[in-house]
């Protein structure tokens, strides 16, 4: 780069480097449409590029209004860049550009009669949410939604002034209700099982908290599509902002670094208006589940076993896992022998065109991305993402060795500490109980497995733990890359 980068605000679009795109539309023209809440790296690679291709191809009528819950200091940066931001897609070559659909970015601490008011308006079709699949409070052996929450309380006793997303919500809806406008769609972006049902399960749970007759309106008149969001994002470390300043010659404080591939699949049902991003590549279609299992339980369910065995590993970024034939043999057995065979069709996809993409995809070395990123929250990663695969094997009698040590590796994790003795980071809802109780078994795996929560019907199985116990004595005794080629060897029967 030569010369003083450019700082990113509007008024230096016009004079952005050859090799990054600029918006090229009026931004002025935006009807802001879409309120998204829980603005973070994923939806600005993943939502955000969604509207702002649909803006190039000149449909403005869906602008966007971002929210944020925990993150001043991203208020802080979009509103010094006039909303705009870049956006790297890291491959063989790099492709820059500068996404300029986000009209207003409101942090709900601060003002949160600014977000209810854009929540509210007229102009607003649809409600995006990436909260998290912890952020519904859905117990998820009941279904039900758990209120039991200071927070939620408050939002209760203060409508005006909701602290939860469920109290913008719901409240906002209420004020929609009484001005005589439709509901907006809630369309969750969250990697869990069922989102659409987990976000109205949520929003008309809390609502009847409030008024019975507003959970009905919002019952009948709203909708709640499921999605299925697939795109990997690293956060953006400071190292790798300065790189993207370096490579672009533009001064975006807070860029966004991501991979080439990106995929939404999203159930075919609103209420008031579908924005019309097929044009741009979003499939709508009638059932999102069978899309959903494929990719939470191989690309998700990917990204956890090779997660937790990779840290003990020593390794610190998924491509260093794959580029050692040994971990990249046991993801793509673990792949094709244990979970594929139990995936229900997908109309539309190739399921092993799919699994040679995900190999491709976790190997790509110009992401780096972090082994610690992929192994956060894994007491609701893996029951949602592991732990289906493992009880389907079991009720069709398959083997599932490979999903075994998966599960063990986890528990390894769980201490809290690699063969080493140093720390390994464990986070979560439940981290401190799990960390707790993995400690306290060691190589014995049922105290763990009396979390309930987690282990659901699992912990009742004598021959699941079993196996587990059986990984486990093997992970402690041999390490993992030892362990693994053992388990490859009984799996595809190369040791007999």
């Amino acid at each position: 780069m030569n010369g003083a980068p450019l700082p990113l605000r509007q008024d230096t679009l016009a004079d952005l480097p050859s090799g990054v795109a600029a918006p090229g539309y009026d931004r002025s023209a935006l009807e802001p449409a879409v309120v998204h809440i829980g603005v973070g790296g994923f939806h600005r690679a993943h939502q955000a590029v969604y509207l702002d291709d649909l803006a190039r191809t000149g449909e403005t009528g869906w602008g966007l209004v971002g929210v944020g819950l925990r993150s001043p200091e991203m208020g802080k940066v979009l509103a010094d860049q006039d909303g705009l931001f870049l956006v790297v897609e890291r491959g063989e070559t790099d492709r820059a550009r500068v996404v300029g659909v986000l009209n207003r970015y409101l942090f709900a601490p601060d003002d949160p009669a600014a977000v209810l008011d854009a929540l509210a308006a007229g102009t607003t079709r649809v409600v995006t949410l990436t909260i998290t699949g912890t952020g519904y409070r859905i117990d998820p052996h009941t279904g039900e939604f758990d209120a039991d929450d200071e927070d939620l309380r408050a939002d209760l006793e203060h409508p005006a002034s909701p602290r939860t997303v469920f109290g913008f919500l719901v409240e906002a809806l209420d004020r929609r209700r009484r001005a005589g406008l439709p509901p907006f769609t809630v369309l969750s972006c969250d990697n869990m099982p069922d989102n659409g049902t987990a976000a109205r399960t949520a929003v008309v749970s809390f609502a009847r908290l409030r008024d019975g007759e507003l959970a009905d309106w919002i019952e009948a008149e709203g909708a709640f599509p499921s999605s299925m969001v697939d795109r990997i994002t690293p956060t953006t470390t400071p190292g790798e902002r300065e790189r993207v300043v370096e490579r672009t010659g533009v001064d975006d404080r807070w860029p966004v670094v991501t991979e080439p591939f990106t995929q939404w699949v999203v159930e075919d049902s609103f209420c008031h208006g579908r924005p019309p991003l097929d044009r741009v590549g979003v499939q709508f279609v009638d059932d999102v589940a069978p899309c959903e299992a494929m990719k939470t339980r191989m690309l998700n369910a990917g990204h956890c076993a090779l997660a937790y065995l990779g840290i003990l590993a020593g390794y610190s970024t998924i491509d260093e896992v794959l580029g050692d034939w040994v971990f990249r043999a046991y993801f793509e057995h673990l792949l094709a022998d244990e979970i594929v065979p139990l995936l229900p069709p997908v109309p539309g996809i190739d399921l092993e065109e799919y699994q040679q993409t995900l190999v491709r995809r976790f190997a790509n070395p110009h992401m780096g991305d972090q082994l610690t990123r992929l192994g956060r929250r894994g007491s609701t990663k893996m029951p949602n993402y592991v732990f289906p695969s493992v009880q389907a094997a079991v009720e069709a009698g398959r083997p599932h060795q490979l999903l075994l040590l998966a599960v063990a590796g986890w528990m390894r994790f769980l201490r809290g500490y690699d063969y080493a003795g140093n720390d390994v980071p464990v986070d979560g809802p439940l981290a401190d109980r799990l960390v707790e109780l993995a400690r306290q078994g060691q190589e014995e795996p049922e105290p763990l497995m009396s979390e309930q929560t987690v282990f659901g019907d699992l912990r009742d199985d004598p021959a699941f733990a079993a196996g587990v116990e059986v990984a486990l004595r093997s992970l402690e005794e041999q390490g993992p890359r030892e362990v693994i080629g053992l388990y490859l060897d009984l799996a595809t029967g190369a040791g007999r």
